[in-house]
């Protein structure tokens, strides 16, 4: 199916309009890195045409006049039975803290996962 403004190319993928780029491929190598993920050239040259056409879809948005548009989180009205906030007891810090492998400054002491200070 393909949508106004979209092109397909021979992967069979949608794609916006051809247009200035929205991302570079530097850019995309840094996020690849930053999530830990090593492409090859095919598919950083892959992954930068689809993030490009993502950025464009997410420009045509930008672009439309939503002024009379009422603010809303969901699509479609939600009717949910929602059940009251009720404080109940729970179990004693010292309780939990005693079965942990390691407490630090009245909580769990976790090994440190990011870098830097």
């Amino acid at each position: 199916m393909r949508v106004h403004g979209q092109t397909e190319d021979v992967s069979g993928i949608l794609r916006a309009p051809m247009g200035n780029p929205k991302i570079s491929a530097d850019a995309v190598r840094h996020v690849a890195k930053l999530a830990c993920i090593s492409l090859s050239a095919d598919e950083l040259a892959r992954t930068e045409r689809e993030l490009d056409a993502i950025l464009g879809y997410m420009a045509e948005l930008d672009a439309l006049d939503v002024s009379g548009v009422e603010p809303t989180f969901q699509a479609v009205p939600m009717d949910a039975a929602l059940r009251p906030d009720v404080v109940r007891p729970g179990v004693a810090r010292a309780e939990l803290l005693a079965s942990a492998p390691a407490s630090e400054h009245h909580g769990f002491a976790v090994p440190r996962v990011m870098e830097g200070d």
